[in-house]
């Protein structure tokens, strides 16, 4: 897909203004949050190494030690 560089600025504001949620079922402590679009999108290109490993261990878990994952606007800073 192309983008142009004023696209993929949106695209990074958008991103920025939403996080996909992982619960766990167990320990209400230990959430999981990654940047995402308002559709729930994460762009994983855009993870260091450490953080889409846990994005990815937290898809994998759904169901076992997380609930299924939901889309919340990011607090206004």
């Amino acid at each position: 897909m192309n983008h142009s560089p004023a696209d993929t600025d949106t695209d990074t504001d958008r991103r920025n203004d939403f996080q996909l949620r992982f619960q766990p079922l167990f320990d209400a402590g230990l959430a999981y949050a990654f940047p995402c679009d308002a559709a729930g999108h994460v762009d994983m290109d855009a993870l260091g190494e450490r953080v889409r490993n846990a994005y990815l261990y937290a898809r994998t878990v759904i169901g076992r030690e997380f609930s299924a994952p939901f889309v919340q606007p990011c607090s206004a800073s």
